[in-house]
């Protein structure tokens, strides 16, 4: 939900606070809520142990409100959910309500006073005031069956407070332009979030610098607790080089000077020379109001912290949600933003209004960098990745349902790569003051489908709406609670908004952002496909959130493999014919990235084990120990088959085979000979032997006879059976290979060494 979610007490109802330890249980509870995902009133209210009041109840006393009664009964019923006393016009947020307090303050407000909302209604405007106005205008219109204007005059109200925010940045001092040098100590805000916490540690490892970390938080304990436990749940060190080189402030970015005293400010300003903002609340469901305090007026906050003192260049974190307009025409990094009559959700209008901010403090002589990514995916090695992130649902909603939006463009981009390009300029004083796309290369809908199809997923295009509305259903009816967080999103009309702008947004463009990292050998913006997310995907799978294909699953490709041969004792000749009829499978293309094997069924039949066939099931590495050789480097291994074997008695056999490359041995016969050794459960190997694939079956059973899911159009049957011929054939190159190029360097070294001993 939003960094500002997790950190203050819900008061008693008679006024006075919790003991600091029900504090902190309240506090972690929250936590846990929120990240198990949901803003379904019912589901979190059974998870908090709260009661939960139906929203279809009968209105017991319709006529007995009135405006005034009515905000001051909402009013009291708020009081017990926030930090601080609410007005008449203050919202619930800014009073220090979380997204967990407002689940209980729309049910408490239904137990108690028989007046419903639906969460949209808080999320949108939470002004007491304006709640009251909101529910009676709903009354009359019930009642009486006329029109109310409600919601036009909170529109204009909202853009008029929006503005009002902006002029703020009109009171700015005027200040000379920075020294232009690396930073030596950078303040950064956001440290605890999931790009925040990665470009801290990217900072630290690009340059020599000493970061100071802004942290919500009770006191320095608590403060240096929350960062670390941000570090460690994105899987970063918070090692003693990492914590040498930080300081953490507790601090708070929505208040008046970060709420530091007049001397902590001061000296704040005397000490840092750069400032970094990544704060900022991550919400498509609340309103500008409820929003604007940490993402409009705290960069207002840091703009007057960058001219105090020693002017500092602010570098600030955007997003391309400042163009999300139905039928803008562009989007470059100096193209106008969108019409901010024509954003819809809260969280595009912070964003529009924090840029109009910082322009206007250009203007007063800052130095403002605007960097703006789009969606910030999972990193590409470690997988850490943002649960409640949009694009984690929506990439988790594919998986799991096989049905994708039709999209025109996707601009997500890995984590890693967003955080060390926006480290880098942070660190290079002659790229100040320009804004910088970081949305990677976009996905189109037809790159997105064709590597669906290459890793066994067949998606379904559905026009953006008709998605939604599959996607939310099914969330409900499976049910699949981990993902509730989503479908609340996209259930919300304001909130779907962005998938609607997604639709027909062009793709945006980056000439500065591409100039900067060709002339600092940087690389090049990527873009976040199959294989860019295949260890969040495995994260997200791990969770309950994706699902991958499974073994159990429909096969995605197969074919039949029969090896004939002779067993016998170990040591002894083979003697015992043995066949095997197997069927080699894959349920994805993702089963060969992530492990390289290929499960195996079938049956075996030799008289030596029983009179009877044997049921066969395992799986088969391909160059397993990346074809590190093995018996004093005589023998590559290129397959090794793990399988069990089951008789109709019940009793049960272990078989384990390897196809080797040898040096001396023709390619054909050692990409068709296994040699075998087989034992009894529990037991070692009591028989061994070799079967081999009849030259005639070969290309027969395992080229021609290759069998593809029938579900998958004729296009992506063609495509599949090519990529597993490309990427075996290349496994099984590679194998064969090994063994003459290792002889080739053992030759080299024994003429050097000749040469050396000569």
């Amino acid at each position: 939900m939003t960094m500002a979610d997790k950190e203050f007490p819900v008061r008693s109802p008679n006024g006075g606070y919790p003991p600091p330890a029900e504090r902190a249980d309240r506090r972690d509870l929250a936590e846990a809520i929120e990240r198990g995902g949901g803003l379904d009133v019912s589901a979190l209210l059974a998870r908090a142990g709260g009661d939960v009041a139906t929203a279809t109840a009968a209105i017991a006393r319709p006529g007995a409100w009135d405006t005034e009664s009515l905000t001051a009964a909402v009013i009291q019923v708020a009081d017990r959910f926030t930090v601080e006393p609410l007005g008449p016009d203050t919202d619930f947020f800014d009073g220090g309500g979380t997204s967990v307090a407002a689940v209980q303050f729309v049910a408490a407000l239904a137990r108690e006073l028989d007046v419903h909302f639906e969460l949209d209604d808080v999320f949108a405007d939470a002004r007491p005031r304006r709640l009251a106005q909101r529910w009676l205008g709903a009354r009359a219109e019930a009642t009486e069956r006329e029109t109310p204007s409600p919601v036009a005059d909170t529109v204009d109200d909202e853009l008029a407070q929006l503005m009002a925010d902006v002029a703020g940045a009109d009171r700015l001092p005027f200040t000379d332009p920075p020294e232009r040098v690396a930073p030596r100590r950078v303040l950064l805000t956001g440290a605890t979030g999931f790009l925040g916490s990665h470009l801290l540690l990217d900072l630290l490892r690009g340059s020599d610098a000493h970061v100071v970390c802004l942290v919500r938080a009770r006191d320095d304990a608590d403060a240096v607790d929350r960062l670390a436990a941000a570090l460690t749940r994105f899987l970063l060190p918070w090692s003693p080089e990492v914590r040498r080189r930080v300081t953490v402030l507790p601090g708070d970015l929505r208040e008046p000077n970060l709420g530091l005293s007049e001397k902590a400010w001061a000296a704040l300003a005397d000490e840092i020379d750069a400032i970094v903002n990544v704060g900022a609340a991550v919400d498509f469901l609340r309103g500008y109001r409820s929003l604007r305090r940490g993402n409009v007026l705290g960069p207002l906050t840091l703009a007057r912290l960058a001219a105090t003192g020693r002017p500092k260049p602010l570098h600030h974190v955007s997003s391309i949600a400042v163009f999300n307009e139905l039928g803008i025409a562009s989007m470059g990094e100096d193209d106008p933003v969108a019409n901010i009559g024509k954003l819809v959700i809260g969280y595009d209008r912070t964003k529009w209004a924090a840029e109009a901010v910082l322009r206007r403090a250009r203007e007063h002589g800052l130095v403002v960098t605007v960097l703006r990514p789009g969606g910030i995916g999972g990193h590409r090695e470690t997988g850490a990745h943002n649960p409640r992130d949009l694009n984690s649902g929506i990439i988790a909603a594919l998986s799991r349902f096989g049905t994708v939006p039709a999209l025109r463009n996707l601009h997500v981009a890995p984590v890693d790569w967003v955080s060390k390009v926006a480290a880098a300029i942070v660190c290079a004083p002659t790229a100040w003051g320009h804004n910088y796309h970081l949305t990677g290369t976009p996905t189109t809908l037809e790159q997105m489908l064709g590597e669906s199809a290459a890793i066994g997923m067949d998606m379904r295009v559905r026009h953006w709406a008709a998605w939604c509305d599959e996607v939310v259903e099914r969330i409900r009816t499976e049910p699949v609670p981990e993902l509730e967080s989503l479908a609340q999103v996209l259930g919300s009309p304001t909130a779907r908004h962005p998938l609607e702008t997604m639709a027909s947004v062009p793709a945006a463009t980056d000439e500065r952002t591409r100039a900067f990292l060709r002339a600092h050998n940087l690389p090049q913006p990527v873009r976040y496909g199959a294989r860019s997310q295949h260890k969040t995907l495995e994260m997200l799978a791990g969770t309950g959130l994706a699902r991958l294909p499974r073994p159990e699953d429909p096969p995605y490709l197969w074919f039949a493999e029969t090896l004939v041969g002779a067993i016998g004792p170990v040591d002894a000749a083979a003697d015992t014919s043995c066949t095997l009829n197997l069927r080699l499978s894959i349920a994805s293309t993702h089963q060969l990235v992530a492990g390289r094997t290929v499960d195996v069924g079938g049956e075996l039949r030799c008289a030596r084990l029983h009179d009877g066939p044997l049921t066969v099931s395992g799986v088969a590495s391909v160059r397993p120990h990346d074809g590190i050789p093995m018996r004093h480097g005589l023998k590559h291994p290129l397959m090794h088959y793990r399988l069990s074997l089951r008789d109709a008695d019940g009793g049960t056999w272990w078989l384990s085979g390897y196809k080797y490359a040898e040096a001396r041995r023709t390619i054909i016969r050692q990409a068709r000979t296994l040699t075998v050794e087989l034992g009894r459960e529990d037991q070692p190997g009591s028989l061994a032997g070799e079967v081999a694939v009849p030259l005639h079956t070969y290309l027969h059973d395992q080229i021609d006879g290759i069998q593809v899911d029938p579900r998958l159009s004729e296009r992506q049957r063609r495509t599949a059976k090519l990529l597993w011929l490309s990427w075996f054939g290349s496994q099984l190159g590679k194998g064969l290979l090994e063994p003459a190029l290792r002889v080739g360097t053992e030759l080299l070294d024994l003429r050097r060494n000749a040469k050396e001993s000569r």
